[in-house]
């Protein structure tokens, strides 16, 4: 596998319980220290602002010898004034992104748009996907103008941005992001849990979105967990707590079939591993022991 020198792999501060207001989780200098100390080469943000922004974050990154392979920013896509209102925290997103250092260009920061929780969805998310609260064929045009506006804004300030499909979002499934790649010209980020628990081949679309991939989230999914939680009646958060993204390779998604298929089309950026986990947020020695795991099994795996 030739992976080696055409991408770096990054860690995210949801995997170490930042997004969760309970229990034990690591500080900006802390985690970007673990990060090094653990051999990734870069950093998802987080929330915007938490690894600090401007000329602090600049310098923190620099000496971690971390980068920023970019960050999530969710827009009101379906909703014509909520989208224009948000419009201002991708710009906020944005000066974040522009003031982190970049030695390659091939490994700037990926904006990461994406759509926030649709309540309905969110309560039934992926298999089977629950298309009764999806969004009406009419709308998709709309919708579609939108998301280019946001990727034309990214471009207007050097940065190319990838669209992040998610379990309860209006973008889920796999035929949902081929509709939005059909209708706009931005890059897919590929995230392989997500598309798994939502009923999708990560193998099958790697070769299938090549030429259209701008980020990797590597992340494994749990199938059988998933299928408990639904039948139970649970929806994305307890999928979450019940450990539906699971640690690197104990899960279903298929890695070697994905790296390979990676190689292949000769993708080259960041592979930034997530482990959706905030139950783990109690206790941040396993937190930290997690990620370091999830670093080795990755080096093991892409040899």
């Amino acid at each position: 596998m030739h992976l080696t020198g055409r991408t770096r792999v990054a860690g995210a501060p949801v995997n170490y319980g930042i997004y969760q207001s309970a229990g034990a989780s690591p500080g900006p200098d802390e985690l970007l220290a673990a990060l090094n100390r653990d051999g990734y080469a870069g950093v998802d943000s987080g929330p915007i602002g938490y690894l600090g922004t401007g000329k602090l974050l600049a310098q923190r990154l620099g000496d971690n010898g971390i980068g920023l392979a970019g960050g999530w920013v969710d827009l009101r896509f379906a909703d014509p004034d909520g989208f224009t209102d948000d419009l201002a925290q991708l710009d906020a997103a944005l000066d974040v992104f522009a003031a982190a250092p970049v030695d390659d260009p091939r490994f700037a920061p990926r904006p990461t748009l994406a759509c926030p929780g649709n309540p309905a969805r969110m309560a039934r998310p992926g298999i089977p996907p629950d298309l009764t609260s999806a969004l009406p064929a009419s709308a998709w045009p709309d919708f579609a103008a939108r998301v280019q506006q946001a990727v034309d804004r990214c471009r207007d300030r050097g940065l190319e941005p990838v669209f992040h499909y998610h379990l309860g979002t209006d973008v889920e499934t796999e035929a949902e992001a081929d509709r939005l790649l059909e209708l706009t010209d931005v890059a897919v980020c590929l995230d392989t849990g997500h598309l798994l628990l939502a009923g999708g081949d990560p193998v099958a679309a790697v070769r299938r979105w090549a030429g259209r991939i701008g980020q990797v989230h590597l992340k494994d999914g749990d199938l059988t967990v998933h299928e408990r939680v639904r039948a139970a009646g649970g929806g994305l958060t307890e999928v979450v707590a019940a450990g539906g993204f699971c640690p690197l390779g104990t899960g279903d998604v298929d890695f070697a079939g994905v790296l390979a298929a990676l190689d292949a089309i000769g993708y080259t950026g960041w592979l930034v591993i997530e482990q959706d986990a905030p139950a783990l947020g109690r206790d941040l020695d396993r937190i930290l022991a997690d990620q370091r795991a999830n670093r080795r099994w990755l080096e093991e795996a892409a040899r």
